[in-house]
């Protein structure tokens, strides 16, 4: 072992992703699923599952001290180099990775109205970290900082300027997921990962990402993470109209507002069942159904208005949980994109191989999602400029 591992964090809504990196090889990975009500620990780690230690309480601050007792197994008394974040939201200060120090998580913490559901877990454990290793350099890595390429008129909503000046602006995120298939691309597809491609990032938060040359041109998310598609607990794209009226007409407080926002809709409020998709495909029940249709048709819609924008399709690519293992999704979004000449071979989508066209049309493709190596690449990055304007 070389002497410079580094530890990824990864905290979603819902979950934690973590692995530890030595040069770039992952010397161990793993998640625990269903962080907020039943924890669940899966190791990918090889010898180092040896070590694999026990998640007793909820939410993401309780499993952080186990984590660490867990680095320090696997890496028997090796230091670590750094720690590598998932930052979900870097407003408009923060356009590149960033070494972390007191001054970057006061102006992060000004950001937790704009991602409620992460940005307080990801603050919570660089702050429980810094406790137990005052002087290990810690990175945050952004979701927005990808999509700063975008047009100007793809950034803005149609608000008062002094809005858009105080920074309003459409954002985007789940951007190292995308930063990480853009960089793949091109050894996937060729040519065509080079030309106008649609990501679909479909997990228990979901988003579309359109890229020319790599680099992102429009996404179906804004200013915060609950715009565009239906998520696992959010609604996407929702008439502002709505919010008046619950809160004017109902006397529906901003909390309550939230709160359904973030937590009682998209497939877990139409279903009535579950947010989490494979719940939903295994359920005979009319109202699973419905959510699975009202899923694919914002897919749908949402990916012929960012085709338009980029005046063509050259390649489709699913990513994220559902967008890597659900086939029915996959071919039922697919299907109903068949006007672009999307065509699918049904054998190939079955078995989740990595390319699913037939060789005419636009080129379908499944791409692991790999946050962690990104975030382990952008950590590296930012530690060897040495410069506080870009680390």
């Amino acid at each position: 072992m070389s002497r410079s591992p580094i530890l990824v964090i990864n905290a979603g809504s819902s979950s934690l992703k973590f692995a530890l990196f030595d040069a770039d090889a992952a010397l161990a990975r793993g998640q625990i699923e269903r962080i907020n009500d039943a924890p669940r620990l899966t190791l990918d780690t090889g010898e180092a599952s040896a070590h694999a230690f026990r998640v007793e309480g909820r939410g993401h601050e309780a499993v952080v001290a186990p984590l660490l007792d867990w680095v320090n197994a696997v890496l028997e008394g090796t230091p670590l180099t750094a720690v590598g974040h998932r930052v979900v939201h870097g407003g408009r200060d923060f356009a590149a990775p960033r070494r972390i120090d007191r001054d970057v998580i006061e102006r992060l913490k000004a950001l937790i109205p704009l991602a409620p559901l992460h940005q307080p877990h990801a603050l919570t454990i660089i702050e429980q970290l810094h406790e137990r290793w005052p002087t290990l350099p810690q990175v945050a890595c952004f979701d927005t900082a990808f999509h700063r390429t975008q047009p100007w008129v793809n950034q803005c909503f149609a608000l008062p300027r002094r809005l858009t000046d105080e920074g309003i602006l459409r954002y985007g995120f789940h951007g190292l997921s995308y930063a990480h298939t853009a960089r793949r691309l091109p050894e996937r597809l060729g040519e065509r990962g080079r030309g106008r491609v649609i990501v679909a990032h479909l997990g228990h938060g979901c988003s579309l990402c359109a890229l020319r040359d790599g680099r992102s041109q429009a996404t179906s998310m804004g200013f915060t993470a609950l715009d565009g598609l239906v998520m696992g607990r959010r609604a996407g794209s929702l008439d502002p109209g709505v919010i008046l009226y619950l809160m004017q007409s109902r006397g529906w407080s901003a909390a309550e507002v939230e709160h359904m926002l973030y937590h009682d809709s998209g497939l877990y409020g139409v279903s009535g069942i579950s947010d989490d998709m494979r719940d939903l495909l295994e359920s005979p029940a009319p109202p699973a159904r419905e959510a699975i249709e009202l899923f694919v048709q914002r897919v749908i819609r949402e990916t012929g208005a960012l085709v338009a924008l980029l005046g063509g399709l050259d390649a489709l690519v699913f990513t994220a949980g559902v967008g890597e293992h659900a086939a029915p999704i996959r071919q039922a979004i697919c299907a109903g994109l068949g006007w672009l000449g999307v065509d699918i071979d049904e054998a190939a989508n079955a078995r989740h191989a990595e390319r699913l066209d037939r060789g005419r049309g636009p080129a379908v493709a499944i791409m692991a999602a790999d946050e962690e190596a990104e975030i382990q690449r952008s950590t590296i990055d930012c530690l060897d400029t040495g410069s506080a304007a870009s680390c």
